[in-house]
Protein backbone atom coordinates (compact mmCIF):
# COMPACT_ATOMS: atom_id res chain seq x y z
CA UNK A 1 0.00 0.00 0.00
CA UNK A 2 0.78 3.40 -0.55
CA UNK A 3 0.28 6.39 1.69
CA UNK A 4 -2.49 7.76 0.27
CA UNK A 5 -4.21 3.90 0.45
CA UNK A 6 -3.04 3.37 3.52
CA UNK A 7 -4.19 6.58 5.15
CA UNK A 8 -8.00 5.74 3.46
CA UNK A 9 -7.61 1.93 5.40
CA UNK A 10 -7.29 3.91 9.02
CA UNK A 11 -9.88 6.08 8.27
CA UNK A 12 -12.48 3.58 7.38
CA UNK A 13 -11.48 1.11 9.90
CA UNK A 14 -11.77 4.25 12.46
CA UNK A 15 -15.28 5.30 10.67
CA UNK A 16 -16.47 1.54 10.81
CA UNK A 17 -15.62 1.89 15.16
CA UNK A 18 -17.61 4.72 15.66
CA UNK A 19 -20.70 3.61 13.80
CA UNK A 20 -21.11 4.00 9.69
CA UNK A 21 -24.91 4.91 11.15
CA UNK A 22 -23.41 8.01 12.68
CA UNK A 23 -22.50 11.42 10.53
CA UNK A 24 -19.31 11.08 12.04
CA UNK A 25 -18.42 7.63 10.95
CA UNK A 26 -19.85 7.64 7.84
CA UNK A 27 -17.92 10.91 6.72
CA UNK A 28 -14.46 9.08 7.74
CA UNK A 29 -15.65 6.17 5.61
CA UNK A 30 -16.57 8.36 2.63
CA UNK A 31 -12.94 10.39 3.11
CA UNK A 32 -11.15 6.72 3.20
CA UNK A 33 -12.85 5.21 -0.06
CA UNK A 34 -11.70 8.60 -1.51
CA UNK A 35 -7.96 8.30 -0.47
CA UNK A 36 -8.21 5.16 -1.38
CA UNK A 37 -9.17 6.30 -4.82
CA UNK A 38 -6.82 8.82 -4.83
CA UNK A 39 -4.10 5.89 -3.94
CA UNK A 40 -4.69 3.69 -7.03
CA UNK A 41 -4.70 6.93 -8.79
CA UNK A 42 -1.33 7.61 -7.56
CA UNK A 43 0.01 3.82 -8.22
CA UNK A 44 -1.07 3.99 -11.82
CA UNK A 45 0.62 7.30 -12.40
CA UNK A 46 4.22 5.81 -11.24
CA UNK A 47 3.41 3.05 -13.72
CA UNK A 48 2.96 4.76 -16.02
CA UNK A 49 6.02 6.93 -15.92
CA UNK A 50 8.09 3.79 -15.33
CA UNK A 51 7.00 2.22 -18.12
CA UNK A 52 6.38 5.44 -21.02
CA UNK A 53 9.28 7.75 -19.46
CA UNK A 54 12.06 6.56 -17.22
CA UNK A 55 12.53 3.20 -18.56
CA UNK A 56 13.20 4.51 -22.12
CA UNK A 57 15.45 7.61 -20.73
CA UNK A 58 17.38 4.73 -18.49
CA UNK A 59 17.64 2.49 -21.84
CA UNK A 60 19.34 5.69 -23.62
CA UNK A 61 21.68 6.51 -20.64
CA UNK A 62 22.91 2.93 -19.92
CA UNK A 63 23.37 1.96 -23.83
CA UNK A 64 23.49 4.59 -26.39
CA UNK A 65 24.23 7.21 -23.81
CA UNK A 66 28.15 4.96 -23.16
CA UNK A 67 28.22 4.44 -26.49
CA UNK A 68 28.73 7.47 -28.10
CA UNK A 69 30.53 8.65 -25.19
CA UNK A 70 33.07 6.08 -25.90
CA UNK A 71 33.22 6.47 -29.58
CA UNK A 72 34.01 10.59 -28.37
CA UNK A 73 37.02 9.84 -26.52
CA UNK A 74 38.49 7.25 -29.21
CA UNK A 75 37.80 10.07 -31.52
CA UNK A 76 39.92 12.59 -29.41
CA UNK A 77 42.65 9.81 -28.90
CA UNK A 78 43.12 9.79 -32.61
CA UNK A 79 42.79 13.25 -32.82
CA UNK A 80 45.86 13.35 -30.29
CA UNK A 81 47.83 10.63 -32.34
CA UNK A 82 47.36 12.42 -35.62
CA UNK A 83 48.41 15.54 -34.02
CA UNK A 84 51.53 14.01 -32.85
CA UNK A 85 52.27 12.30 -36.19
CA UNK A 86 52.19 15.79 -37.87
CA UNK A 87 54.51 17.03 -35.63
CA UNK A 88 57.01 14.76 -36.03
CA UNK A 89 56.74 14.69 -39.86
CA UNK A 90 57.16 18.70 -39.56
CA UNK A 91 60.62 18.29 -37.03
CA UNK A 92 61.20 15.46 -39.70
CA UNK A 93 61.63 18.03 -42.89
CA UNK A 94 63.20 20.71 -40.74
CA UNK A 95 66.52 18.06 -40.09
CA UNK A 96 66.55 17.57 -43.96
CA UNK A 97 66.29 20.95 -44.83
CA UNK A 98 68.95 21.94 -42.84
CA UNK A 99 71.23 18.51 -43.63
CA UNK A 100 70.51 19.68 -47.10
CA UNK A 101 72.17 22.72 -46.93
CA UNK A 102 75.70 21.80 -45.61
CA UNK A 103 78.18 21.99 -47.88
CA UNK A 104 79.39 18.42 -49.39
CA UNK A 105 82.33 19.43 -51.97
CA UNK A 106 85.78 18.21 -51.20
CA UNK A 107 88.17 20.82 -50.26
CA UNK A 108 91.05 21.58 -52.45
CA UNK A 109 93.79 22.56 -49.61
CA UNK A 110 95.19 19.59 -47.86
CA UNK A 111 95.86 20.25 -44.38
CA UNK A 112 93.78 19.05 -40.81
CA UNK A 113 91.19 21.86 -40.45
CA UNK A 114 89.82 21.30 -43.98
CA UNK A 115 90.35 17.43 -43.33
CA UNK A 116 88.29 17.56 -40.54
CA UNK A 117 85.80 19.71 -42.19
CA UNK A 118 85.06 17.87 -44.55
CA UNK A 119 84.99 14.18 -42.57
CA UNK A 120 82.05 16.36 -40.89
CA UNK A 121 80.43 16.87 -44.06
CA UNK A 122 80.30 13.45 -44.64
CA UNK A 123 78.57 12.41 -41.75
CA UNK A 124 76.04 15.56 -42.27
CA UNK A 125 75.19 13.38 -45.32
CA UNK A 126 74.57 10.68 -43.69
CA UNK A 127 72.51 12.45 -41.51
CA UNK A 128 70.59 14.12 -44.42
CA UNK A 129 69.82 10.06 -45.91
CA UNK A 130 68.40 9.29 -41.84
CA UNK A 131 66.70 12.24 -42.29
CA UNK A 132 65.13 11.78 -45.15
CA UNK A 133 63.98 8.18 -44.30
CA UNK A 134 62.69 9.71 -41.05
CA UNK A 135 60.55 12.06 -43.44
CA UNK A 136 59.38 9.05 -45.32
CA UNK A 137 58.31 7.27 -42.10
CA UNK A 138 56.71 10.00 -40.59
CA UNK A 139 54.66 10.44 -43.91
CA UNK A 140 53.28 7.14 -43.45
CA UNK A 141 53.15 7.30 -40.50
CA UNK A 142 50.83 10.64 -40.88
CA UNK A 143 48.37 8.99 -43.27
CA UNK A 144 47.66 6.30 -41.37
CA UNK A 145 46.46 8.39 -38.58
CA UNK A 146 44.41 10.53 -40.27
CA UNK A 147 42.51 7.80 -42.08
CA UNK A 148 41.99 6.16 -38.53
CA UNK A 149 40.74 9.30 -37.40
CA UNK A 150 38.68 10.03 -40.59
CA UNK A 151 36.95 6.58 -40.01
CA UNK A 152 36.45 7.68 -36.22
CA UNK A 153 35.07 10.50 -36.70
CA UNK A 154 32.76 9.45 -39.45
CA UNK A 155 31.45 6.79 -36.32
CA UNK A 156 30.67 9.03 -34.63
CA UNK A 157 29.28 11.62 -36.04
CA UNK A 158 26.38 8.76 -37.51
CA UNK A 159 26.19 8.29 -34.07
CA UNK A 160 25.47 11.91 -32.96
CA UNK A 161 22.93 12.17 -36.04
CA UNK A 162 20.95 9.16 -34.44
CA UNK A 163 20.27 11.35 -31.38
CA UNK A 164 18.48 14.22 -32.88
CA UNK A 165 16.13 11.01 -33.62
CA UNK A 166 16.46 9.90 -29.89
CA UNK A 167 15.63 13.66 -28.51
CA UNK A 168 12.25 13.49 -30.38
CA UNK A 169 11.28 9.92 -28.93
CA UNK A 170 12.24 10.84 -25.69
CA UNK A 171 10.40 14.17 -26.15
CA UNK A 172 7.19 12.10 -27.39
CA UNK A 173 7.96 10.06 -23.98
CA UNK A 174 8.20 13.51 -21.82
CA UNK A 175 4.31 14.48 -23.60
CA UNK A 176 2.95 11.54 -21.69
CA UNK A 177 4.67 11.90 -18.55
CA UNK A 178 3.63 15.59 -18.21
CA UNK A 179 -0.14 14.04 -19.77
CA UNK A 180 -0.31 11.26 -17.21
CA UNK A 181 0.57 14.02 -14.65
CA UNK A 182 -2.46 16.21 -16.13
CA UNK A 183 -4.69 13.04 -16.02
CA UNK A 184 -3.72 12.02 -12.33
CA UNK A 185 -4.48 15.54 -10.74
CA UNK A 186 -7.39 16.36 -12.75
CA UNK A 187 -8.85 12.72 -11.32
CA UNK A 188 -8.03 13.94 -7.73
CA UNK A 189 -9.20 17.40 -8.12
CA UNK A 190 -12.39 15.04 -9.14
CA UNK A 191 -12.56 13.10 -6.38
CA UNK A 192 -12.54 15.28 -3.71
CA UNK A 193 -15.25 17.65 -5.83
CA UNK A 194 -17.10 14.33 -4.94
CA UNK A 195 -16.53 14.06 -1.69
CA UNK A 196 -16.85 17.76 -0.82
CA UNK A 197 -20.55 17.07 -2.03
CA UNK A 198 -20.74 13.63 -0.36
CA UNK A 199 -20.01 15.57 3.03
CA UNK A 200 -21.98 18.60 2.15
CA UNK A 201 -25.39 15.98 2.58
CA UNK A 202 -24.26 15.97 6.52
CA UNK A 203 -26.56 17.99 8.99
CA UNK A 204 -25.68 21.71 8.84
CA UNK A 205 -25.34 21.72 12.83
CA UNK A 206 -22.54 18.96 12.28
CA UNK A 207 -20.41 20.81 10.07
CA UNK A 208 -20.90 24.55 11.61
CA UNK A 209 -19.82 22.86 15.11
CA UNK A 210 -16.75 21.87 13.27
CA UNK A 211 -16.26 25.07 11.63
CA UNK A 212 -16.73 27.11 15.24
CA UNK A 213 -14.48 24.72 17.38
CA UNK A 214 -11.72 27.74 18.91
CA UNK A 215 -9.30 24.02 19.40
CA UNK A 216 -6.81 23.49 16.35
CA UNK A 217 -7.41 19.71 17.50
CA UNK A 218 -10.02 17.63 17.07
CA UNK A 219 -12.23 16.88 20.42
CA UNK A 220 -12.46 14.06 21.51
CA UNK A 221 -16.50 12.47 21.79
CA UNK A 222 -17.65 10.43 24.19
CA UNK A 223 -20.28 7.50 24.02
CA UNK A 224 -22.14 9.73 27.11
CA UNK A 225 -21.97 13.00 24.67
CA UNK A 226 -23.41 10.95 21.56
CA UNK A 227 -26.18 9.50 23.55
CA UNK A 228 -27.17 12.88 25.06
CA UNK A 229 -27.53 14.72 21.72
CA UNK A 230 -29.10 11.62 20.01
CA UNK A 231 -31.85 11.36 22.64
CA UNK A 232 -32.15 15.58 22.66
CA UNK A 233 -32.91 15.19 18.66
CA UNK A 234 -35.46 11.83 19.34
CA UNK A 235 -36.97 11.86 22.70
CA UNK A 236 -39.40 9.98 21.92
CA UNK A 237 -36.89 7.21 19.77
CA UNK A 238 -33.90 5.54 20.87
CA UNK A 239 -30.73 4.87 18.43
CA UNK A 240 -31.43 1.19 18.17
CA UNK A 241 -35.16 2.04 17.46
CA UNK A 242 -34.01 4.29 14.86
CA UNK A 243 -31.41 2.44 13.27
CA UNK A 244 -34.10 -0.90 13.51
CA UNK A 245 -36.60 1.10 11.66
CA UNK A 246 -34.26 2.04 9.05
CA UNK A 247 -33.30 -1.49 8.68
CA UNK A 248 -36.85 -2.84 8.67
CA UNK A 249 -37.95 0.01 5.90
CA UNK A 250 -34.84 -1.13 3.46
CA UNK A 251 -36.15 -4.79 3.98
CA UNK A 252 -39.68 -4.59 3.05
CA UNK A 253 -41.06 -3.22 -0.03
CA UNK A 254 -43.72 -0.72 1.54
CA UNK A 255 -43.11 3.21 2.45
CA UNK A 256 -43.03 5.37 5.16
CA UNK A 257 -43.61 8.52 6.44
CA UNK A 258 -40.39 10.53 7.92
CA UNK A 259 -39.99 14.12 9.26
CA UNK A 260 -36.90 15.62 8.12
CA UNK A 261 -34.60 16.83 11.27
CA UNK A 262 -32.60 19.17 9.21
CA UNK A 263 -32.54 21.27 5.79
CA UNK A 264 -30.55 19.68 2.40
CA UNK A 265 -29.61 21.07 -0.54
CA UNK A 266 -29.60 18.51 -3.37
CA UNK A 267 -26.52 18.41 -4.71
CA UNK A 268 -27.41 16.78 -8.04
CA UNK A 269 -30.78 16.24 -9.99
CA UNK A 270 -31.16 12.97 -8.27
CA UNK A 271 -31.23 14.07 -5.03
CA UNK A 272 -34.22 15.86 -2.95
CA UNK A 273 -33.86 19.09 -1.73
CA UNK A 274 -35.27 19.31 2.75
CA UNK A 275 -36.65 21.63 4.24
CA UNK A 276 -36.53 20.97 8.17
CA UNK A 277 -39.62 19.71 9.89
CA UNK A 278 -41.60 18.51 7.17
CA UNK A 279 -43.00 15.46 6.45
CA UNK A 280 -42.44 12.88 3.36
CA UNK A 281 -42.36 9.46 2.18
CA UNK A 282 -39.55 7.70 1.63
CA UNK A 283 -38.98 3.90 0.49
CA UNK A 284 -36.26 1.84 -0.13
CA UNK A 285 -34.80 0.79 -3.90
CA UNK A 286 -33.04 -2.12 -4.77
CA UNK A 287 -29.27 -1.60 -4.79
CA UNK A 288 -29.32 1.82 -3.40
CA UNK A 289 -26.71 3.01 -0.62
CA UNK A 290 -27.20 1.84 2.29
CA UNK A 291 -26.98 5.59 3.63
CA UNK A 292 -30.05 6.85 1.18
CA UNK A 293 -33.64 6.05 0.70
CA UNK A 294 -36.19 7.65 -2.20
CA UNK A 295 -38.25 10.51 -0.71
CA UNK A 296 -41.82 11.79 -2.45
CA UNK A 297 -43.15 15.11 -1.99
CA UNK A 298 -46.53 15.80 -3.55
CA UNK A 299 -45.09 15.23 -7.27
CA UNK A 300 -41.00 15.76 -6.69
CA UNK A 301 -39.30 12.63 -5.62
CA UNK A 302 -35.54 11.78 -5.37
CA UNK A 303 -32.55 10.61 -2.86
CA UNK A 304 -32.69 11.61 0.43
CA UNK A 305 -30.20 10.72 3.57
CA UNK A 306 -31.41 9.00 6.36
CA UNK A 307 -29.06 11.23 8.52
CA UNK A 308 -31.48 13.68 8.08
CA UNK A 309 -34.45 11.38 8.69
CA UNK A 310 -36.94 10.72 11.50
CA UNK A 311 -39.51 7.80 10.75
CA UNK A 312 -42.64 8.68 11.76
CA UNK A 313 -44.80 5.33 13.08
Amino acid sequence: MNNPELLGQYMIDAGNEFGPGTAYGNALIKCGETQKRIGTADRELIQTSAINFLAPLRNFIDGDYKTITKERKLLQNKRLDLDAAKTRLKKAKAAEARAAQLNTSQPEENNIMVNVSYMLNLLHVKWLKVWAEEVTKSEQEVRITQSEFDRQAEITRLLLEGINSTHAHHLRCLTDFVEAQMTYYAQCYQYMVDLQKQLGSFPSAFRSNNNQSSSTTVPSVSASSVLASASASLPSVSNSVVTSGFSELKASSGSRKARVLYDYDAANSSELSLLADEVITVYSVPGMDSDWLMGERGNQKGKVPITYLELLN
